[in-house]
Order: C-alpha cells, then structure tokens, then sequence
C-alpha cells in the first residue's frame, strides 16, 4: 500500500509480549475519538487481531469480551460508552471496488474504524489515519513484537501525542501499568485509572484545545465562557482547594505543557445510590455543607502555579453568561423545529440582559461550576467535609454563591425531588446564617432562581449541540429533567418576564 503524500510522523514500539501490546492499544484508545482511522497490517500471526481485541477490550472495559476475527465476516461492530468502533478485516477483499458492497467506502461517519489487511484496500482509505505495522522480534523473545506507528495528515498529531503520552508514562514509573478505562465527561479530556502491584492512580489526558472555532467576538466558545483550555488551571485550583481543607486529589505527576497528569485515586464511591440513581441524604448534606464552607470566607483571585507563573481566575460575567445561553438559540430551538427570527434572539437577549444585573454585581466567590453528581466521590473514611471528594474544578471561575448550589441541588443527571432540593437548600442558609449573621436568605433565593434559570438554559442548548456536533445523543435523555428544573425557577417572581417569554417561544424537549 503506497503512503499518502501528506505529512506523517512515527514512532516505534518494541512489545514484549501480549501485554505490552494491550498496554499501547490502550494508550492509543485514551487519544482517538470519533472519526478516526487505524489500519493493522502484518504477517500472519504478527499480532494485528491480538492489538484490535485489546483496544476493544479496554473500551468496553471488559477484559472477557468475546471479540472474534473478522475474518469471515468482513466487519463487526461495537456499540462503545465512549463512541460506535466498527473493526474489519480485509484479507478475503479481492479488488478495492468490493469495499463499497460491505459499507466501508466510505467508512461511516462517527465511528472509529480499526482495519486488518489495509493494503488490500488500495488507494481507497481517507489520508488522515494512523498506520501500525506489527512485525515478530524473535531475538527478544517468542512472543516479542514491534509495532511502527505512522499518522499521516491530521493523525499525525496523534502519533506525536502517544509519543508524549508513553514518555510521561516512562519518566512516572507506570508504563508498565494495567490500564482501566474510565468514563469520560463532555469535554476533550479522558482518564485512565492506572494499576501498578497495589497501587491504583488516575491518569488524566488533557489536551490543550479550544472548544469550537474563534465565531464569539474573536474567541472559541471555550475561551468565551471561560472553560479551562489545558491542564494548568486544575493544577492551580487543585492545590489551592487542598490547601483550604477540602478534598482535592493529590497530583503525584504532571506535564503541564504536554498535559498529563496521574493524580491520587479517589475510588468510585457515589453520592447517589438506585435505579434510577437518587440522592444518598448523608453525602449530599455533606456536599452541601462543602458549598458553605467554600462559600463563608474570602478567597483570593490568584492562584499560585508553579513559580513564578500565577493563575488569575476569570471572572463569570454577563457577557460569558449570554454565550451559554445564546445555545439555546442555536441548538436547541432549532431541534425542536423553532428556529428563533432576528426579532426573538433580540428580545431573548434584551430580557437576558437585564436579568443577569442582579448575579453580575452580587459578591463574588469560587465557583467551581460542575459541582454535582458525577464529580463527588464519598471518601467514608474521612471526616466532615473532607468525606466528599471534589474531581472536576478546572473551570472554576468568581462569580455567585448560589451557581453551585444550583448544580448539586438540580443535578442534570439525576432527579433530586423538590422536597429534598428545599431541605438542602435551607441547611445550606442555616449554615451560612450560623458564619454571619448579615446573611441575606431572600437575596440568595433569587440569585438561586437566576443562576438555576441560566445554567438549565444553558444545558438545554448543550446537550442539544453534544447531539448534533459531536455525536453524543445519550445527552438529550437528560433534557425533560432539565426543563423540569427550569421550570421551578421561572416560578419565582424577579423572573416573570422570562417566564413569558420561554412559555411564548420555547418549546418543551421531546420525552
């Protein structure tokens, strides 16, 4: 098969036996994504089927998946957690042209295709992909391999990030370590728990990457709103939150520019519990007594880095606040077939705007953003407010107190009942009432309703454009309980003009 004229980089991987190559096929899955395309090629019996298994296999995180040849049946398919992967082998192809017979040219969109016998293919595969030749290394032993990896095109920038990722590997000590998938979140980044004898860590990939092109005045959407864009800010805000009392995960290696971290691994003990999952009581009046906590002293605006460097903390403002919410507008109306004139995103905005006065001059705070469900581990062995374990704050911007409370109290990936939002969120004013007496409960109560109507807002239009851009349709099944949350809020009075406009103009999510 001649290699594409475009450019390329590789890298080259002795493997000692089986495991070394579930070890790089694992490392390899952490980076790729929807879209992309890796052939396999080799003699027979040099490993290609043995490399697709372990991929597959760490992807479903099931190290018993039965995952057969497809030899004789040209192409299996996996419906994955983290994206469709379509394996194929084409050593029975007689001619390039049979490809379109079978659905592989072109491969279909969204998946990640893994491709045995590639060169029976022809000039036939897109350009951007990666390329792994697996040969026998008998002089290192029977079961040796080496695995050359070329990217060519747009892939090759992978190539050069698994380099960086298995150096980092190396220099911590944990290249020869079991790797775990874990469930990723709707960013960019992916994690790996990582097992070494006894020992357990957490390996993050964070790759520095805006969200979405330069459309928000100059800037991504990411940059926009301010969503941490590397690795930097979590380091930042990590020690600063561990150095207050509150449970952050130790960092025990970083690569700042490269961004890889392996951090403290908290377990997986959950802050709900059933199916479906609702509220444990114990751990989330424990969260929300973190959020009193965090909230009752003043925090500084710059964080140390690593020195001199400092981390200024945005600022969450009315401009960011109009971007997310502006979401709505272009994903989420649309969806539901009522894609808003000129006139109605005018008025969206203008309501908006006046609104957002209130939260913009309010006093300031951490606001870690995604402070729910998902991002809670229970540490039972610990005390207090260190029981609940905090691993996702790498956006954390200042702005109002209540924006956390929303996103614990009106989780939207779980239902939490009313009756439970109000009970906690009354000890949450207790607590705050018993640090300072000059507490304002009915001020907070609408900042609350204001925060709780912006964020929901803004998730009905992510969860929209998850599903649209990025092929993440799992998402939407969260949009009737984000309407339902919405829905709460608009009840409160500073918020009548919005209700009557989202009750003229918004149409409820499809259930």
């Amino acid at each position: 098969m001649n290699a594409p004229e475009t450019p390329s980089t590789t890298l080259s991987v002795a493997l000692a036996n089986e495991t070394a190559t579930a070890h790089l096929m694992a490392d390899l899955a952490l980076l790729v994504g929807p879209g992309d395309v890796i052939t396999l090629s080799g003699d027979l019996g040099a490993g290609k089927t043995a490399a697709a298994r372990a991929m597959i296999r760490y992807l479903a995180d099931d190290d018993t998946l039965e995952v057969p040849s497809p030899t004789f049946t040209l192409t299996q398919s996996y419906e994955l957690a983290a994206f469709p992967l379509l394996h194929a082998d084409l050593y029975r192809i007689s001619d390039a042209s049979e490809l379109e017979e079978i659905g592989l040219s072109p491969l279909p969109e969204g998946v990640v295709a893994l491709i045995e016998w590639p060169e029976r293919a022809g000039g036939t595969l897109p350009p951007d992909r990666i390329d792994i030749a697996f040969s026998h290394r008998p002089a290192l032993g029977s079961n040796a391999r080496a695995a050359e990896i070329t990217g060519f095109g747009k892939a090759a920038a992978l190539v050069e990030r698994l380099k960086h990722l298995r150096d980092f590997l190396h220099a911590a000590g944990f290249i020869d370590a079991k790797r775990k998938r874990m469930a990723g979140d709707a960013s960019i980044r992916s994690y790996a728990r990582l097992i070494l004898d006894d020992q357990a860590v957490i390996l993050m990939n964070s790759p520095k990457r805006p969200d979405g092109p330069a459309i928000y005045d100059g800037k991504s959407y990411s940059a926009a709103v301010h969503l941490a864009e590397d690795v930097k800010p979590f380091v930042a805000i990590d020690q600063a939150l561990r150095e207050r009392g509150f449970s952050a995960p130790e960092i025990h290696h970083r690569d700042l520019e490269g961004g890889f971290l392996i951090t403290e691994d908290f377990g997986s003990a959950p802050v709900v519990e059933g199916d479906p999952p609702a509220p444990i009581d114990e751990r989330y009046e424990a969260a929300t007594d973190v959020l009193a906590a965090l909230h009752r002293d003043a925090l500084p605006e710059i964080l140390p880095l690593a020195p001199p460097a400092t981390y200024s903390i945005p600022v969450f403002d009315i401009d960011a606040w109009l971007v997310e919410i502006g979401l709505m507008l272009e994903w989420y109306l649309p969806d539901r077939g009522a894609p808003p004139s000129g006139t109605l995103r005018s008025e969206f905005v203008a309501v908006w705007r006046d609104i957002l006065q209130k939260p913009a001059t309010a006093e300031r705070t951490w606001v870690i953003r995604d402070f729910h469900s998902p991002n809670l581990i229970w540490l039972a062995e610990r005390d207090g407010i260190k029981r609940i374990g905090i691993i996702d704050f790498q956006d954390m911007v200042l702005g109002p107190a209540a924006y956390d409370l929303v996103s614990l109290l009106q989780d939207a990936r779980i239902d939490v009942p009313e009756l439970v939002e109000l009970a906690l969120f009354s000890r949450y004013i207790k607590a705050r009432r018993a640090a300072d007496a000059n507490f304002d409960a009915a001020e907070f109560a609408t900042l609350y309703a204001i925060m709780s109507a912006q964020r929901n807002t803004r998730l009905l239009g992510t969860f929209a454009r998850l599903n649209r851009r990025d092929g993440k349709p799992q998402y939407l099944k969260h949009q009737p309980r984000i309407w339902t949350y919405l829905n709460r809020s608009l009840a409160h009075p500073a918020l009548e003009p919005l209700r009557a406009w989202y009750a003229a103009n918004v149409p409820p999510p499809a259930q």
